[in-house]
């Protein structure tokens, strides 16, 4: 379930500095949330849908998945770039588990800008998935993400690549 809205406007090149920050959106999965994921993801494991087994190894719920990690920070990026920009690589690493319940800051910040990209730039940032309870960092990772400028928009030339 994700508890604020992903942040979806239209945002170009132009608008961009180093440094920004990509407002955090917060997710807090529920143990229906993983239960589907796991089906649509054709996921068996039991670690994500039986407590019981969960315990058995050691933990105190069951986890969410690392793809549903990687799904909040694709979900992220998207919506950040909006509807003229484009994701075109997205790295990241599972860091902590989390469990059903827990509160996830999911957040990013403009590390660079490569002006080098026809009609637009590639903008290289830095992603940080943080369980809110303790801060620990349960995933971390990086994304590039196409921003077109405006005017390559306006002009007509603002399809996706």
């Amino acid at each position: 379930m994700t508890t604020t809205a992903v942040n979806n406007i239209e945002r170009f090149a132009d608008d961009i500095e180093v440094g920004d920050a990509i407002p955090a959106v917060i997710h807090r999965p529920t143990e229906v949330q993983l239960f589907r994921y796991c089906a649509v993801t054709w996921n068996a494991h039991r670690i994500h849908f039986d407590a019981a087994y969960a315990e058995s190894e050691g933990y105190p719920n069951v986890l969410v998945q690392s793809h549903l990690h990687g799904a909040f920070f694709t979900s992220l990026c998207t919506g950040w770039a909006g509807e003229h920009g484009d994701l075109r690589r997205l790295q990241y690493s599972v860091r902590r588990f989390a469990c059903p319940g827990d509160l996830l800051a999911v957040r990013g910040t403009v590390e660079s800008i490569d002006d080098s990209v026809d009609g637009g730039v590639l903008v290289r940032v830095e992603l940080r998935e943080v369980r809110e309870s303790d801060g620990a960092d349960c995933a971390i990772g990086d994304a590039d993400i196409f921003l077109p400028h405006r005017s390559a928009v306006a002009g007509g030339e603002g399809e996706k690549r």
